[in-house]
Parts: structure tokens; C-alpha cells; sequence
């Protein structure tokens, strides 16, 4: 099982940006897909972006061409850039980890791994 540690999270404006860090456990994640989700109470847990072990990049509608994932396999970590927030765009955000995902990486059924989640809070 791979360990997730998300951070990064935290209190903004209307506007403002975050940038949200995952750092895994395992040594080697550079055939992992790794994908963000988030989470506000009462609904489904919410798929943001991913990235593939090929390095291949998914968006959400509601979050494309303001946020932008990336990876970086020696330091074993992903990145959520996060620009021009919203008050919508408050909840849990979570990292997550999956081998060799090529499809659907969207659903969050298709990851085994998780991080405990980091709060992200857009005040309008």
C-alpha cells in the first residue's frame, strides 16, 4: 500500500491561488497514474485532474485553465497549481494513486491509494 501525504491547503480570497503538494511513500511512483479529487460534505467525491505514468494530463471542465497538475518522479510528488479560486472550488482535497491507469481516470473507484485530504477554503 502506497502512503499519501497531501499539503498545501488553506484559507484564500476570491482570486487568489494555492498550490497543493502530495508526497508518496513508495520509491518508486513513476508507473503510478496520480489524480486529484475533492470533496464537499453531502456530495460524491469529485474528480479534478490526474496524471498518468505517461505523463499524460486531465482536467475537469469547471477547473481547466486555471489549475494545472504535474509530477515529479524523484521526488516522488504531485502538484496541484491552483489559480484563480473560487468560493466553489472550497472542499477536501484529496490525492490519490493508481498503477499503470491509462483509462478512466477520472473515477475515484479506480484508485486504490489515498492521502487524508487537505482543507482548501476560497472566501468570496
Amino acid at each position: 500500500q502506497v502512503q499519501l501525504v497531501e499539503s498545501g491547503g488553506g484559507l484564500v480570497q476570491a482570486g487568489g491561488s494555492l498550490y497543493l503538494t502530495c508526497v508518496a511513500s513508495q520509491r518508486t511512483m513513476s508507473d503510478h497514474t496520480m489524480g486529484w479529487f475533492r470533496q464537499t460534505p453531502g456530495k460524491d467525491r469529485e474528480f479534478v485532474a490526474a496524471v498518468t505514468w505517461s505523463f499524460t494530463q486531465y482536467y475537469a471542465t469547471s477547473v481547466e485553465g486555471r489549475f494545472t497538475v504535474s509530477r515529479d518522479n524523484a521526488q516522488n510528488t504531485v502538484h496541484l497549481s491552483m489559480r484563480g479560486l473560487r468560493p466553489e472550488d472550497t472542499a477536501v482535497y484529496y490525492c490519490a494513486a493508481a498503477p499503470q491507469l491509462s483509462t478512466e481516470v477520472f473515477s475515484p473507484t479506480r484508485y486504490g491509494d489515498w492521502g487524508q485530504g487537505t482543507q482548501v477554503t476560497v472566501s468570496s
